[in-house]
């Protein structure tokens, strides 16, 4: 029997479930809206993986709904809130280490050109809005310095 894989825990959950809006039924009617955390999770394990859209699992809602929901939620700017507030609990618990961090690369061709089967597969990178999230997620981090932890041992010295 397959378990349940959640990707975020129920306190954070309880963290950001209140900044996410609730789904709208359709006028015309249909099935009601399929819930937030689902659609959350399978974000996160779209950005998790780097995988494309069309190979989200079975066990989260379709493809089309998470993108929908991440678009919807980034243009009202909830997808930002919910990541600063996720971000704020991680760096007061200090699981969090800003001086190892990433930066943004892209691709371009070489001068020269390149063979066929060198060239990089459009779906084998991830895509640009991905590292846009990641950026955006990234800049808004405080950047402080932390000091290098000492054993009690040394202090005996």
């Amino acid at each position: 029997m397959a378990r349940k894989v959640e990707l975020i825990t129920e306190a954070q959950w309880a963290l950001i479930a209140p900044l996410l809006p609730e789904p709208k039924a359709s006028a015309r009617g249909g099935r009601k809206p399929i819930g937030n955390r689902p659609c959350f999770e399978g974000i996160l394990w779209v950005l998790r993986s780097g995988a494309r859209w069309k190979d989200l699992p079975e066990r989260y809602p379709s493809p089309s709904t998470c993108w929908r929901r991440l678009r919807d939620w980034e243009e009202q700017g909830v997808w930002l809130a919910a990541w600063r507030k996720l971000l704020g609990r991680l760096d007061e618990q200090q699981h969090l280490d800003w001086e190892e961090c990433f930066t943004d690369a892209s691709f371009s061709p070489a001068k020269k050109g390149t063979n066929v089967s060198e060239k990089p597969s459009g779906e084998r990178v991830r895509s640009g809005w991905w590292w846009q999230t990641a950026r955006v997620y990234l800049w808004e981090c405080p950047w402080r310095l932390r000091r290098p932890r000492r054993s009690p041992s040394s202090k005996r010295r």
